[in-house]
């Protein structure tokens, strides 16, 4: 059973292992038996095709890097096989700690299965493994609250509370093989569903899921901009033909924001007049520069370095044979096993809160987004 340890003793177990750094070879530490084990790490990123995977790698990389760790960073591009290949790869090149953000959260378990009877430790970022008891961590943001505070944002900018209404609400979900992608909705429609159901809120496309357990119904593959941007599309030119005008999109990450906002403009919603309310998440660069132009109302930021900084801090425990730090031993069951898990709350950014979150804390460079 894993011990829940305060913050202050783990990284007193960080310190100790940086000041034996210096009598032991690089990269060395003592594991649980107080046998010598290298700080092997395989990290398995699933694209570069969304920005922030890629800071995600690079900075956790970097942080391992800098704690004499050998690191193997994979992108698998978006293809479960290749993943698979690659985690069985670096097991082979000797990693004996896995850090894994799924493709798939469902088909991954054979590959860490094997890694496992090779005494290779698992840890899930920010994507649950699913369907197998090889997961041994798990490394998150609060997913659930990412859609509650989307959800709430709507909420609070319509005045749905107070009764106003109605607005035509156009929903959208992630991808179906993203475990996280059900938080994100759920969190969200269990705001908004209600407001559907007393007629505020009005879907024209028809495509407003009746629970949170049919999200996949408008779930985006892969989370791609380019089919996010032909579902709007179709979603316009089928049920907007007489005039009527989309009031807000529940988008639940900034790729899809992208291809929703992209269509509009197609259309020629114009911002500041008739341009509707958009959510997000992430702080991509490109919409943030979009929420300066008013075309994105806010997006859900999840500073990615304190996870890779949790993560960080849950290796070196791990490699110096002390107990893990997690705070959540019961919310994230991947249907064999509750995964021990080190949660992370995200925050919301608006146009308004641009330079004091993500440009004051050096999350993004001024001139970066154009201020």
């Amino acid at each position: 059973m894993t011990r829940i340890k305060n913050v202050s003793a783990v990284f007193l177990a960080v310190g100790l292992a940086a000041g034996m750094s210096a009598c032991a070879p690089a990269g060395s530490n003592a594991d649980g038996d107080g046998e010598a084990s290298s700080c092997n790490v395989g990290i398995s990123m699933p694209t570069r095709s969304l920005e922030r995977w890629i800071n995600d790698g690079e900075g956790l990389k970097e942080k391992l890097e800098a704690q004499d760790c050998t690191v193997d960073l994979q992108y698998a591009d978006d293809k479960t096989d290749q993943q698979i290949s690659q985690i069985q790869n670096q097991v082979a090149g000797g990693a004996k700690i896995l850090v894994v953000a799924a493709i798939d959260g469902e088909t991954l378990g054979p590959a860490l299965e094997d890694a496992k009877d090779q005494d290779v430790q698992v840890i899930a970022y920010d994507r649950l493994i699913n369907g197998t008891e090889a997961v041994d961590y798990y490394a998150t943001f609060d997913n659930y609250k990412v859609g509650q505070l989307q959800g709430e944002f709507i909420e609070e900018q319509l005045g749905l509370a107070e009764g106003k209404g109605p607005f035509n609400l156009e929903p959208f979900a992630g991808s179906p093989d993203d475990n996280n992608a059900s938080f994100f909705f759920s969190g969200a429609w269990d705001v908004l569903l209600p407001y559907v159901e007393s007629g505020q809120l009005v879907v024209p496309s028809g495509k407003s899921p009746a629970s949170n357990d049919e999200w996949t119904s408008i779930g985006i593959l892969g989370w791609q901009s380019v089919d996010a941007q032909a579902e709007m599309d179709n979603r316009l030119q089928s049920f907007y033909t007489g005039g009527e005008k989309v009031d807000v999109v529940l988008s639940p990450n900034d790729s899809l924001a992208l291809g929703i906002e992209a269509s509009l403009n197609s259309a020629g919603y114009e911002p500041g007049s008739d341009w509707p309310l958009i959510t997000g998440q992430d702080a991509d660069v490109a919409n943030v520069k979009a929420m300066l132009a008013d075309q994105q109302s806010m997006t859900v930021w999840k500073d990615t370095r304190e996870l890779g900084s949790q993560v960080e801090t849950m290796i070196m425990a791990l490699v110096d044979g002390e107990d893990v730090e997690v705070n959540d031993t019961e919310t994230y069951n991947n249907e064999v096993k509750v995964v021990p898990t080190y949660i992370l709350d995200p925050q919301v950014v608006t146009k308004d809160t641009v330079q004091s979150a993500l440009v004051d804390s050096g999350f993004m460079e001024a001139g970066d987004v154009g201020l």
